[in-house]
């Protein structure tokens, strides 16, 4: 088995190829081509935790995996990490265990891929303002994802902590300097959203963290945050002005995303409104963006088969590279 740390996944895989091995999980998972049952979620009430447990397997790429992921909101006050993972990556011809790869980081990687995924797909071509709302764990990536696929002049940050926001851009600003991105802290989510082209919201709120009605024409919509039923980023109104809605799965937005459930329960949208999953964009079954004053929504949750082939190429890069250490 080999083991595969932050460092090593560091040394040999990119964002950009991130976000292509997610446009690949996308497309095999809206083309039926994997077997990706929804996650088991065990929650730790006394702790305000979530213990998840995610198991995929893709018989035509021949590797299955498991991710454990436990994420504990709270942790962000404590100053440590909000969640914890391990991926497991599975050879599906023998049944051998062959790699477990740093599960938080492979998280990090994906889920900003998936808003990477989504700005390539749906976003403007001419996209150059941004804004990024959430300084939490996952919003390195999401900032960097955006910056990946995009040509971006400037982002605008904000987070509920002045300070937290502040020290955020500053970190940022040092390791993403190479995209030539002005990244700034802003006040406040108006200030944040207002001329934005492309937008990210990933934070654990329970109401929404921004205003619909500051949002021009033409944007993008990424939200990634609310991953249970009572959690909502998203501003309905949003919904409401969106010509197209889009998930990554259905079903797993359906069954876990308070952004889309409760404003499906107040009778703000319906099952009519939705346009589809992104993977069937990519596989060509819809159309994407078709002109630049649309106003496109994407809700990720998150997939099994994200994390899948986002390992699998990570282990094969890395075998073929000499990269981890071999645990025998």
């Amino acid at each position: 088995m080999q083991l595969l740390n932050k460092a090593d996944i560091d040394k040999i895989f990119s964002m950009k190829e991130a976000v292509e091995a997610v446009k690949e999980a996308f497309a095999l998972y809206s083309q039926g081509k994997a077997e990706n049952p929804l996650r088991t979620n065990i929650y730790a009430k006394k702790y305000e935790g979530n213990l998840l447990f995610m198991p995929t397997y893709a018989e035509g790429a021949g590797y299955a995996s498991l991710k454990i992921i436990n994420i504990y909101p709270e942790n962000m006050m404590k100053g440590i990490p909000t969640s914890f993972a391990q991926v497991i990556l599975i050879d599906a011809k023998s049944g051998d265990i062959i790699a477990m790869l740093d599960g938080t980081y492979v998280t990090q990687l994906r889920t900003g891929a998936a808003s990477g995924v989504c700005f390539d797909v749906l976003g403007r071509k001419d996209a150059k303002i941004g804004a990024l709302i959430g300084t939490g764990g996952q919003a390195q990536t999401q900032l960097e994802a955006m910056l990946a696929v995009r040509d971006m002049d400037i982002v605008k940050v904000h987070d509920l902590s002045i300070e937290r926001t502040e020290a955020f851009v500053k970190m940022m600003k040092e390791r993403l300097n190479g995209y030539g991105t002005e990244i700034v802290a802003a006040a406040s989510a108006d200030e944040a959203v207002e001329e934005a082209d492309l937008l990210i919201t990933v934070t654990p709120s329970k109401k929404p963290v921004f205003d619909a009605s500051k949002c021009k024409a033409g944007l993008t919509v990424s939200c990634v945050g609310a991953y249970q039923p009572d959690m909502q980023e998203m501003d309905p109104k949003i919904l409401t002005r969106a010509d197209k809605i889009f998930f990554d799965s259905k079903d797993a937005v359906l069954e876990e995303s308070g952004d889309i459930l409760i404003p499906m329960a107040d009778g703000t949208i319906t099952e009519n409104d939705f346009t589809g999953e992104i993977g069937q964009v990519i596989c060509g079954e819809l159309t994407g963006r078709e002109h630049d004053e649309e106003i496109i929504v994407f809700e990720t949750v998150g997939i099994g088969m994200q994390d899948l082939v986002t390992a699998k190429t990570i282990y094969e890069k890395a075998i073929a590279a000499g990269i981890g250490t071999a645990w025998k």
